[in-house]
């Protein structure tokens, strides 16, 4: 891996957390994702089911995962199975875990080949009545393609239909919502990787530059740094494309008076970074940029101090929708009498702002946890308020990873430039 090595400590306290939470006379079975086919004989890079690593720190498919912690053979307590490698699949396809290299890296002494998995199965499912399986229960994830989870837990209720079936996703969810001190550094080294691309792209970027060059310097930036690659899909966007809000073609040209909004984040460990800032391209702000620019800062600013335990996402959005309207209304983008008369269902500010403020994140850059969820200390969200006008040809995003703290809140991207003077300043090198 290319990142540094993570104590098998933190997978075994993860396994033994979610095992408490299991109720009594039941087992768990977790699987690893698929390589998924691209064209042809290829497949795209492959990348671990997050909840698999949480459990396991094991990065390879085919891989299984059987927790029953009150099994009468200890050996089936808690057992991994993964593919059997042999001298064809090492010429072709590279090094494979080996029992050793698995119980190193995962803390699980009980290793074993793929073959034994149908009969250790078997010997548990006579000893318990309750079965856990695990699936994404993300609520606006909606996938055409079938995951391996879904797939293998299906073949499985179908060959024991007489057990009872439960949930492991909330289970799992609940405990990754609260970062622990490890992770919440590996948080940190994907933030720290995200800056030093943030200050390579302040000094890159310049009129008639294309998009996916800047993408380019950011991934050149990334993989030196030891990351995994970018923990979601990079958004590179100049003048218009700002305003389309999952813009990640990356392929126009960057012209002289536009602004770039950029929202890229690295992966480390298979934690991510998720940074939004926006530029000039010329390295200079227009008044009327650096007005909108600081309309957003300061929202930004306020609503951060929403980022303390017993708060919500919902609170944090409200209080960023009321606070944009304000700034919207300054920035003359509509009037307090066309307020007065909107749409209550179909306010104004919706047509300038019109996503969220909020999310967690962790493994995943969209991380476990619902918007009603009270905050607590060890959650880390993001906090990314903005404003979009097609019109001007502008779109602009600001967007920092907040960590709860039992007292004031802690900004992971502090260091990162922020303030349009610092930015045209670091430009201008």
């Amino acid at each position: 891996m290319r990142y540094q090595p993570i104590s098998n400590g933190f997978f075994r306290s993860n396994r033994e957390n979610f095992t408490k939470q299991m109720s009594k006379n039941s087992f768990a079975v977790l699987y690893s994702n698929d390589m998924c086919p691209r064209n042809g004989d290829q497949y795209h890079p492959f990348r671990q089911n997050s909840d698999f690593f949480y459990l396991t720190g094991i990065e390879q498919e085919k891989s299984i995962l059987l927790l029953a912690p009150a099994c009468p053979n200890e050996r089936l307590q808690k057992a991994l199975f993964l593919l059997k490698t042999n001298e064809i699949l090492e010429i072709w396809e590279g090094h494979k875990y080996t029992k050793e290299e698995a119980t190193d890296t995962s803390g699980i002494k009980d290793v074993y080949w793929l073959d034994d998995f149908e009969a250790s199965l078997k010997e548990v499912m006579s000893y318990f009545d309750n079965v856990y399986l695990n699936s994404n229960e993300y609520i606006k994830f909606f996938p055409d393609v079938e995951t391996r989870e879904i797939r293998l837990g299906k073949a499985l209720q179908a060959q024991y239909p007489l057990h009872k079936y439960h949930r492991a996703a909330p289970l799992l969810a609940k405990q990754r919502l609260i970062k622990s001190r490890q992770e919440i550094n590996l948080i940190k080294e994907a933030c720290a990787i995200t800056n030093k691309a943030f200050r390579r792209i302040l000094e890159f970027t310049k009129p008639e530059v294309w998009e996916f060059e800047i993408e380019a310097e950011i991934s050149h930036e990334f993989t030196r740094n030891r990351a995994g690659g970018h923990g979601y899909a990079p958004i590179i966007a100049s003048g218009k494309s700002a305003c389309v809000l999952h813009y990640t073609e990356n392929d126009n040209v960057c012209h002289s008076g536009d602004l770039l909004l950029m929202d890229f984040g690295a992966e480390y460990a298979n934690y991510t970074a998720d940074l939004s800032r926006t530029i000039p391209v010329n390295g200079k702000f227009t008044p009327r940029q650096k007005e909108l620019y600081n309309a957003v800062l300061r929202v930004m600013k306020e609503v951060k101090k929403l980022y303390v335990p017993g708060r919500t996402i919902n609170d944090i959005n409200n209080k960023a929708n009321e606070l944009i309207e304000i700034e919207m209304i300054r920035l003359g983008l509509f009037s307090e009498e066309d307020v007065r008369k909107q749409d209550e269902e179909n306010p104004l500010f919706k047509k300038y702002f019109m996503h969220g403020t909020s999310h967690f994140m962790g493994l995943d850059v969209h991380d476990v946890g619902a918007k009603h969820e009270p905050l607590e200390p060890g959650m880390i969200l993001t906090c990314e308020p903005g404003i979009y006008i097609p019109e001007e040809n502008t779109g602009i995003r600001i967007e920092n990873d907040i960590l709860i703290t039992d007292g004031d809140p802690i900004d992971l991207m502090a260091d990162f430039p922020i303030e349009a003077e610092e930015i045209e300043t670091l430009m201008d090198r």
